[in-house]
């Protein structure tokens, strides 16, 4: 009698191990359905993005080899520009040569004015006979002549210029 009852628990014991393990392996055919789908879709998106991303590569291709082709053509005229910056710069240099020439005239002209009215004034005080000379005589600074201070601003905008070149 123990025999069968024992053969009896273990035979109960074997069915619900059984069960459990049917239901066990019924889940894990789900997971494993639900996994085969997604990788069924993940598979068709890739092919898919295959398709545009080749058709996204051929686009960048040829929009590569257009914009190299219009460089190369653009390449005359960016000599050119280079070249006219070249001859500007010549130019401005040769401006702010001629420029700071003549603001050092300008700034010696009332130095070579005072010698000569010392020269004068030194060769008349050597003859005998004395020359009063008038207001009209006298080189007068007239309007036309600039003064000092209009030099100091050449002299201050060719300083600025040569920093804005810089």
């Amino acid at each position: 009698m123990i025999w069968e009852i024992s053969v009896a628990v273990a035979a109960a014991a074997f069915v619900v191990l059984v069960v459990y393990l049917i239901k066990t392996l019924r889940a894990a055919e789900r997971s494993l359905q639900t996994t085969t789908d997604t990788l069924r879709e993940v598979q068709k998106t890739i092919d898919e993005l295959g398709t545009e991303v080749q058709h996204v590569v051929r686009q960048a291709n040829d929009l590569t080899g257009d914009l190299q082709h219009k460089m190369k053509q653009i390449d005359p005229l960016m000599e050119s520009v280079k070249h006219a910056g070249e001859v500007l710069s010549e130019v401005t240099l040769a401006t702010k040569q001629v420029s700071a020439a003549v603001a050092s005239r300008i700034a010696s002209r009332p130095r070579m004015a005072k010698r000569k009215v010392q020269t004068a004034e030194s060769a008349a005080a050597e003859t005998p006979v004395r020359h009063v000379q008038t207001n009209a005589e006298l080189p007068a600074q007239d309007a036309s002549r600039p003064s000092a201070g209009w030099v100091k601003w050449v002299d201050v905008a060719a300083d600025v210029w040569q920093k804005y070149r810089s």
